[in-house]
């Protein structure tokens, strides 16, 4: 079985990527991180999908890195896995669709940062989330990274220094995850919300995601000049002309970018 699989629903322009590697707790080896990679560069290349759904099978959605391959390897081994993982990271950070974690059970360290990195979250009320390197002389570094860009300095810093789980309430509450829903509603709920999102232009989204996480380094007075040079860049494309326009006159967009001879362009078949 495939460590990772890629799943596409083309007719609701939304891609699933699924952890299968429950007797490793889904741990995000280098293999692991590597077929993450390249459906993410699929995904990327597919102007088809609008969102994607990161979700995982059994009772873990990612336990991190697998400690038996950071133990045994060398040193630029174990840099090169770390290399890897923050490569997936920003990778997901700069796919031009937007990405959801679908989170079913417990996400530790590099999974934990893994929710972090993705765009939104929808956990179930039994997720449990920790960044728990600190009780085995590893801390979270890695992780840390991304959790601290969601959560507020004091409780990523709790989260961090005590290595204790924070459970789903909470990571709503504290900014980590979006929506707590019951078990058997995890995956209608995250659909649901792909869905919401999925119907919208595919170069909006991506102007939005870009924007977003680049005005976050800015002073407020730089992200507001930012932002009013990409919107009003953005006011000419055919997109915003034609949605505006539908907007008028009271009647559903087609967004001129998503005619049928640009997505068979842009097209590439995904991994087997």
């Amino acid at each position: 079985m495939a460590l990772t699989e890629l799943t596409i629903h083309h007719e609701n322009k939304i891609a699933m990527i699924t952890f299968h590697h429950q007797q490793k707790r889904n741990a995000l080896s280098s293999a692991v991180l590597e077929s993450l990679a390249q459906h993410l560069q699929v995904v990327k290349h597919d102007e088809r999908i609008h969102v994607v759904i990161i979700a995982a099978e059994g009772s873990v959605f990612s336990s991190g890195h697998d400690l038996r391959e950071v133990l045994s390897g060398g040193p630029q081994d174990v840099h090169h896995l770390f290399e890897v993982c923050g490569s997936v990271m920003t990778a997901i950070r700069e796919l031009p669709q937007v990405v959801i974690a679908q989170v079913q059970g417990i996400a530790t360290a590099a999974g934990c940062q893994i929710v972090a990195a993705c765009d939104l979250a929808v956990a179930s009320n039994e997720a449990k989330f920790a960044t728990p390197g600190v009780k085995i002389g590893l801390f979270c570094s890695t992780p840390a990274v991304h959790v601290t860009r969601n959560v507020g300095r004091k409780k990523a810093a709790e989260m961090l220094f005590t290595g204790e789980f924070m459970s789903a309430q909470d990571a709503a509450q504290y900014g980590l995850i979006n929506r707590v829903v019951l078990p058997d509603q995890l995956q209608s709920a995250t659909y649901e919300l792909a869905t919401s999102i999925a119907q919208y232009s595919l170069d909006t989204l991506a102007t939005g995601k870009q924007f977003l996480y680049k005005q976050y380094g800015m002073t407020d007075e730089q992200a507001l000049a930012y932002a009013t040079e990409v919107i009003s860049l953005q006011s000419t494309t055919d997109d915003a002309q034609e949605g505006i326009s539908a907007f008028l006159e009271k009647r559903v967009p087609h967004w001129p970018s998503e005619s049928l001879e640009k997505l068979q362009d842009g097209y590439s078949s995904p991994i087997s």
